[in-house]
């Protein structure tokens, strides 16, 4: 056995660590963090074209800065840039087309004795979730569309022959809207639907034609959906800014008047006596917010009708009167 003296197996591991040392210097050389700094610090503009991002003739720079300009284009697209393009297209065949009608992104009527009832539902991709909103809306009406955008790339589902030959069996037809604006028909809605459901076609049909024009723009979700009955509601505040306090009165606007100011829905209507209403605070906020002109309240109001009154309607705060105790 090899016996080796204290003082020699000190000087031995000490050489050892040392050559270690030397290697892995020359392997991995430190960095000069100096240099790093004053290179974060210059400005890009003064740097070499070759040292900037994307400049050179690099061929990875380019290729990374259109995936870039790519991606912050699909992070600003919304359902709702759609409706427009899938509007005019149903619009061309006759139809009259209005958004967010019943939970449906748009809703499309052709006038006839029994009214022909087309349902739109809007994504920005062709997916399973867009068939299934498609499945909920088919029982309300005679034909259901599913609209998407068209993939850049044409491998999108529009593409695959499985999606397509799901919705001919199912009796949805697809649209496809290019970045351009344009619309094409992917698939035809010719095969039988399911059995209807009445009652929804019946509301869907009815809230279609109370709605006055097209105030609401299909897709969207982030704002407060102009139904026919808030513009109702907001036809007897504009009333009631104005001067109008009993729900009678208010029968040429709106014939269930009385049941609005009474269920008061969205917080806009405060009993100031008996038989006489008038307007809170949020109900002042709202008329700011959705002016009503003079024409929507022209025959309660005889002045408005006359053109004695020139101007928007005014919210008039002489209305509010102490709560009773």
């Amino acid at each position: 056995m090899l016996v080796v003296e204290p003082m020699v197996a000190a000087s031995l591991n000490w050489r050892l660590r040392r050559s270690f040392s030397l290697v892995r210097s020359q392997r991995f050389p430190p960095l000069d963090r100096s240099a790093s700094a004053r290179f974060r610090r210059t400005p890009a503009a003064s740097r070499p074209a070759s040292r900037r991002r994307g400049g050179g003739e690099s061929r990875i720079g380019l290729e990374s800065s259109r995936t870039k300009q790519r991606f912050v284009g699909w992070g600003s697209a919304v359902e709702s840039a759609l409706y427009l393009p899938v509007k005019r297209f149903l619009e061309d065949r006759g139809f009259v087309v209005k958004g967010e009608v019943g939970g449906c992104d748009l809703v499309a009527l052709k006038d006839s004795e029994a009214p022909l009832v087309v349902i739109g539902e809007l994504k920005l991709s062709f997916n399973l979730e867009l068939v299934l909103q498609a499945v909920d809306r088919a029982a309300s009406a005679d034909e259901v569309w599913i609209a998407a955008r068209i993939s850049a790339r044409g491998n999108g589902r529009e593409s695959d022959v499985r999606f397509r030959h799901l919705c001919r069996r199912l009796g949805f037809g697809m649209l496809g809207v290019s970045p351009s604006g344009e619309v094409s028909i992917i698939v035809t809605p010719i095969s039988p639907m399911p059995r209807k459901d009445p009652r929804r076609r019946s509301q869907l049909v009815a809230e279609h034609r109370q709605r006055i024009g097209d105030p609401a723009v299909g897709g969207g979700s982030r704002q407060p959906i102009m139904t026919a009955y808030r513009q109702r509601a907001l036809a007897c505040a504009a009333a009631l800014a104005n001067g109008v306090g009993r729900p009678r009165d208010l029968r040429p606007i709106a014939a269930d008047a009385a049941s609005i100011l009474r269920r008061d829905v969205y917080g806009w209507f405060r009993r100031a006596s008996r038989g006489v209403y008038a307007l809170t605070e949020t109900g002042e906020k709202a008329l700011l917010r959705w002016p009503q002109s003079p024409s929507a309240i022209a025959s309660v109001i005889p002045s408005l009708a006359s053109g004695t009154a020139p101007g928007p309607v005014i919210v008039a705060r002489s209305m509010r009167r102490p709560a009773e105790s």
